[in-house]
């Protein structure tokens, strides 16, 4: 029965003192204040509050009497034991807290600071990307550009409806080309509506077609990449050749391997091949920088010869699917 007795105070002064701790640690955590750190105050708030418990268990057992309290040695002794265990319990625990939550703190400004970064190397991107397009679309205006003053200059019948297509396409496309969702099937209509203005040019020299997967079509797809590999085709493979040539454009999903899938594209052309003396031009060195931009290190450009003759240009996306 003492046992008990003693166990019941014992259980009912632990929980007691740590009621009055966990109070005293909370309380000072959220008062507002500038003259001291706050774990710093809940510190000595814990220190204060570390008699208060021992003290009231004390004063019910003696039914108040403080001078009874006092006079008792054994009571006396026990209070200070007690104060002195929940000092050190508190302070230990409320230290862990505090390191714990500053942990906490220094996790959430690393992710913040992820998250930040994130969007300043998104937005790095996207000015990148940004002036890419701005340096190819010039460069395809002024070859298709060419292509018509070369009718016009050769008396060709052509000339007329060829330069009113060309109107009409590029009021149609050129605003589509700078939109920020652009999709491979709004890239595949831009390349089927190009390669038609070129079948009025050369009727006699060129056949093409555009086989794009249907699935594929909602894919992001930078604007002009694939445009960018047709117009080079036309005019480093077909306008060259005295027979001219046939275009084929596709796009398939392939996968999975390794666990992803992905997408290849490629224009390939009949046309007069690579010549060796020919220098790099700038749309296939700006489609790699667009490229490696929009899509990172998945994807990459190879350029492979035909046989018997032209050259086959394929995108290969990993792991976009």
């Amino acid at each position: 029965m003492m046992f008990r007795d003693s166990f019941a105070a014992i259980l009912v002064e632990t929980t007691l003192v740590s009621a009055i701790l966990l109070c005293a640690y909370l309380m000072a955590g959220a008062w507002r204040q500038t003259w001291a750190p706050r774990w710093l105050v809940q510190v000595f708030a814990v220190c204060a509050a570390a008699p208060l418990g021992p003290l009231i268990v004390h004063m019910v057992s003696v039914q108040g009497d403080l001078h009874a309290f006092t006079n008792s040695r054994p009571r006396v002794v026990g209070f200070w034991w007690v104060t002195i265990c929940a000092a050190i319990v508190g302070l230990s625990v409320t230290l862990a807290a505090r390191v714990r939550e500053r942990e906490a703190q220094a996790r959430a400004q690393a992710l913040q600071f992820a998250l930040e970064h994130e969007t300043l190397m998104r937005q790095a991107t996207d000015a990148r990307l940004h002036l890419l397009q701005a340096q190819i679309e010039p460069h395809f205006l002024f070859n298709t550009l060419a292509n018509v003053q070369a009718l016009v200059e050769s008396g060709s019948p052509q000339a007329g409806p060829v330069f009113k297509s060309l109107i009409a396409y590029l009021r149609a496309t050129m605003p589509q080309l700078h939109q920020e969702g652009a999709t491979l099937g709004q890239e595949a209509d831009l390349v089927r509506s190009y390669l038609e203005l070129m079948l009025m040019r050369m009727p006699d020299r060129l056949q093409f077609s555009v086989d794009i997967d249907p699935s594929l079509r909602g894919l992001r797809f930078p604007a002009m990449a694939l445009l960018t590999l047709v117009e080079n085709a036309i005019h480093h493979g077909i306008d060259p050749s005295c027979d001219g040539g046939r275009i084929d454009v596709g796009a398939q999903a392939f996968g999975p391997s390794d666990g992803t899938r992905g997408v290849r594209l490629w224009v390939a052309d009949t046309g007069q091949g690579m010549v060796e003396s020919a220098k790099p031009g700038i749309g296939l060195a700006n489609l790699r920088a667009r490229l490696q931009a929009f899509y990172s290190a998945s994807a990459r450009l190879e350029l492979s010869e035909q046989v018997p003759h032209g050259v086959k240009a394929e995108i290969i996306l990993e792991g976009v699917l």
